[in-house]
């Protein structure tokens, strides 16, 4: 879900933003800010490397395992807090008042705020917290540093992004993984337990997947509206050929959460369609899709993929 977060959160700011009549331009910077910011809790995962330096490349299988068991260690703990969230949004909107303004104060006060959160994770976490919630901080201010470079939002406009971004991620996280400590640093538990699909583990992984696909798509079609687009021109007829990736469920393992890698990698690689050059046999010419036509092209055809594994894996 890592695309899915920034995507959903882009979707939701930038699809209200048109709705209550927000012109496209500043529309699409609320949403890219708060895309930005749902991205964030995500640096935590950096920590994995760690893991990855020390491992025995045996094979690429056993290198991605010992990434994702060391990062689980902080992985959706800290950085996943609908407690924290609110306190990083309100730092994000001192800063950028502080820099619009050229005024210390609020820089002072918004690297206040991100202090006593490195130090409370400190107390509660240790020196892993703090390395942590220092990364965080850090991809925090550089997101601001953006939005003030390369926007008009205001204060109240970055918060409000902000804080829709960084409380969204936590959700999303519910369906692929172990729930997040939503409550962090507080010890309350909401959610015991990942909400599954289906008790079958491969139909429970193609829902999530179907849910990742469907939240690329909303916040494709709106960047597709902001941008004046029509979806019918941009998705070539080849997408139906990822209705072959069916014949894959005979060729590649069931997939499941915890060993999605070949089913991943092999359906996204039938996006491909989308960049391959057509061939116009009359006229012989060669032609090479635009980016935005091989990029929904290519998504179409994954999509396609997916609902023709999911249709193989059930007859089968």
């Amino acid at each position: 879900m890592f695309v899915g977060h920034a995507v959903f959160a882009f979707a939701l700011v930038a699809g209200a933003a048109v709705i209550r009549g927000v012109d496209s331009t500043r529309a699409f910077s609320l949403g890219a800010v708060a895309a930005a910011f749902a991205a964030a809790p995500d640096v935590d995962i950096a920590y994995a490397f760690v893991g990855v330096v020390g491992a025995e490349a045996t094979s690429a299988l056993s290198v991605a395992s010992q990434f994702w068991q060391t990062g689980n260690l902080v992985h959706r703990t800290m950085t996943h807090s609908v407690a924290v969230a609110p306190v990083v949004a309100v730092a994000a909107a001192l800063w950028l008042r502080g820099r619009r303004l050229h005024r210390w104060r609020e820089l002072v006060a918004a690297s206040g705020l991100l202090a006593a959160v490195v130090a409370v994770a400190a107390v509660v976490s240790g020196g892993l917290g703090v390395f942590v919630m220092l990364l965080f901080a850090a991809v925090a201010v550089g997101i601001t540093e953006g939005t003030e470079r390369w926007t008009d939002l205001g204060p109240r406009a970055t918060f409000s992004a902000a804080l829709v971004g960084l409380v969204s991620h936590p959700f999303g996280d519910l369906f692929t993984g172990s729930p997040p400590a939503m409550f962090y640093p507080f010890d309350a538990t909401v959610f015991t337990d990942r909400l599954s699909f289906s008790v079958d583990p491969t139909l429970n992984l193609l829902g999530a997947f179907g849910l990742e696909l469907l939240v690329i798509w909303s916040g494709l079609l709106v960047a597709l509206h902001l941008s004046g687009y029509s979806l019918r021109d941009a998705v070539d007829g080849r997408a139906a050929l990822g209705a072959a990736y069916a014949v894959s469920v005979l060729l590649i393992p069931a997939p499941t959460l915890e060993l999605s890698y070949p089913f991943v990698f092999s359906v996204l690689a039938v996006g491909v369609v989308g960049a391959a050059p057509r061939v116009r046999i009359r006229s012989r010419r060669v032609e090479l899709p635009d980016r935005l036509a091989a990029l929904c092209t290519g998504l179409a055809a994954i999509s396609i993929a997916g609902f023709a594994y999911t249709v193989a894996y059930l007859v089968a």
